[in-house]
């Protein structure tokens, strides 16, 4: 029963192939019809002439004069990246402004905790001591 089985499937997919090898596809298209003469040229060169590469770095030298477009597109570009760089330094400095005031006020917190502590720890119910009863902040 298997070895049925396995024919059949053999002998489908050889129909299969052999009726496909026939079948021009349309995702694919051969050029069996096409003569030579009839293909489509290359479209640019990829190298040229000595002359016209000497021309091309003859016309616009490091020395040549630049347009004013070229200069204010110039300028234009500086000032775009200046301002990118002051808003990056800008929002570094905002956030090294931010961290050093949280740090500061953890500071300020452990300092009054520990000051508390102590004075709770050598409080003997007099009257606390002259330099711990001020009302300076």
């Amino acid at each position: 029963m298997r070895w049925k089985q396995i024919f059949l499937s053999c002998l489908a997919i050889v129909f299969t192939l052999a009726i496909l090898k026939e079948v021009e596809s349309a995702a694919v298209r051969t050029d069996r019809g096409v003569k030579p003469e009839e293909k489509e040229p290359v479209p640019r060169q990829v190298f040229v002439t000595e002359s016209d590469a000497s021309r091309f770095f003859k016309r616009r030298t490091v020395r040549s004069v630049r347009s004013r477009n070229e200069y204010n597109a110039e300028n234009r570009q500086r000032l775009t990246v200046d301002e990118r760089r002051k808003e990056n330094h800008e929002e570094q400095l905002h956030e090294w402004e931010n961290y050093v005031e949280e740090e500061r006020d953890e500071q300020y917190e452990r300092t009054r905790e520990k000051t508390e502590s102590w004075r709770e720890w050598h409080y003997d119910g007099l009257y606390p001591s002259y330099q711990y009863n001020r009302h300076v902040y």
